[in-house]
């Protein structure tokens, strides 16, 4: 991240709340000051879910932008530069612009939230793009109040992966009322696309969005299957193979399935789709890296995952167990996430755990705390100050595999250093 870029996002920090607060009215208060400009953004995509929402967003804005549309898209959380989380039809946001923005929303007067004003930045940015551009949202926590549901008749709006997070959100604790947060409140005047659930969360699902007036599209109308050591894309009328070196888990797939499947529905040729999936990485997502930090680790390559909840630790712990190298972990953890079911993903899969505080993280676990969750699980473990520090507690000689793991924010430090 650029220090001007950082200097920004601290202020921001500072000046805004950044405690989640849901509640819509603060955000449809602001934009009805400033003339309703979500209005003017057409071909409105939002994603929802657990698991796996930027990794759909991400595929479908290679898939689209392949076919020569324009794409603008809203993400979150960014790994090392705010500018990330807004793309505008070819390029980043602008500083400039970001500051420019949040000074026209301040003259309303009104108190947002970090998330909500990052959003309002997000739609005026957006709105001096093409008319016809494609608007691809990544939602928040959940999505019943979450401030990216502003659409009534969106183009299409797609569920991913629903799981048990977020559960100190929603009362009852329970995963009936999290999927009914997060897909009670769809509009009734879109297409809706749900992707693969565990039985149970799909048989919820359903049965909330019963009287959901919408057009959906269920998983099971398109699969991903694995067939003579190959794995595919299948649905009715096609056959796609899927194969890159650059996306390597099974969770990560489905992803590329779901967006698959809006693309084809979208128009999208499937010449194109097909060129285009080879092309496709993820940025922080099971994600082989070099540079600064491996360039003096001989026989070593460094993966970071950005898992932090038990499906997506799950996918990586299936990946990593493919490998006959010892694999050494470098950890760090947000409170809320649940760290001492996390980990036991990975028993069997790494020979050391080295636990470490994600840097300028507040809500981050202290080193010696996911230490004592470590050595509780049985783990080897052994606590860090930082990244470097971790490094060195890692032999050198052996053949191995590096993974840092564990948060978003964690990964994205990460990045920033190499």
């Amino acid at each position: 991240m650029s220090q001007t870029s950082k200097k920004l996002y601290q202020k921001l920090q500072k000046q805004y709340s950044r405690r989640i607060n849901l509640d819509l009215g603060r955000i449809k208060n602001v934009l009805g000051k400033l003339r309703n400009p979500e209005n003017e953004l057409n071909n409105v995509i939002n994603i929802i879910g657990s698991d796996g929402k930027n990794s759909v967003l991400t595929s479908l804005k290679y898939f689209l932008e392949a076919n020569k549309k324009k794409v603008n898209t809203f993400t979150s959380p960014h790994l090392y530069d705010i500018r990330q989380r807004f793309w505008l039809g070819n390029r980043f946001i602008s500083l400039k612009e970001i500051k420019k923005y949040k000074n026209v929303i301040e003259k309303t007067r009104q108190k947002l939230t970090l998330f909500e004003l990052l959003t309002c930045i997000y739609i005026l940015a957006a709105t001096k793009t093409d008319y016809d551009s494609y608007n691809l949202l990544e939602s928040g926590l959940l999505f019943k109040k979450d401030s990216t549901n502003l659409w009534s008749y969106p183009l299409a709006q797609i569920a991913t992966n629903i799981n048990y997070q977020h559960q100190e959100w929603v009362h009852p604790k329970t995963i009936t009322e999290i999927c009914r947060q997060k897909v009670g409140s769809l509009s009734k005047k879109t297409k809706i696309y749900v992707g693969k659930q565990k039985p149970q969360t799909s048989k919820i699902i359903k049965n909330i969005l019963k009287k959901n007036s919408s057009e959906k599209e269920f998983y099971g109308s398109w699969k991903v299957i694995n067939k003579n050591k190959k794995k595919y894309y299948k649905d009715k009328k096609n056959l796609i193979n899927l194969s890159s070196k650059k996306i390597h888990s099974e969770g990560l797939w489905e992803n590329v399935g779901l967006a698959i499947k809006v693309a084809l529905d979208l128009g999208v040729d499937i010449k194109i789709i097909k060129k285009t999936v080879p092309k496709i990485e993820f940025e922080g997502r099971v994600q082989f890296i070099s540079g600064k930090l491996t360039k003096n680790l001989k026989k070593t390559k460094m993966l970071v995952d950005g898992c932090h909840s038990y499906e997506s630790c799950k996918n990586l712990a299936h990946f990593l167990g493919k490998f006959k190298v010892p694999v050494y972990a470098i950890w760090g953890s947000l409170r809320n996430k649940n760290p001492d079911h996390l980990i036991k993903n990975f028993k069997g899969i790494f020979k050391k755990v080295i636990t470490i505080k994600i840097p300028n993280e507040p809500s981050s676990m202290s080193s010696f705390d996911l230490y004592k969750i470590a050595k509780k699980n049985k783990f080897c473990s052994e606590e860090s100050k930082n990244i470097n520090d971790a490094l060195k507690k890692i032999p050198k000689k052996e053949k191995k595999i590096i993974v840092i793991f564990g948060s978003l924010y964690l990964v994205g430090h990460v990045l920033s250093m190499n």
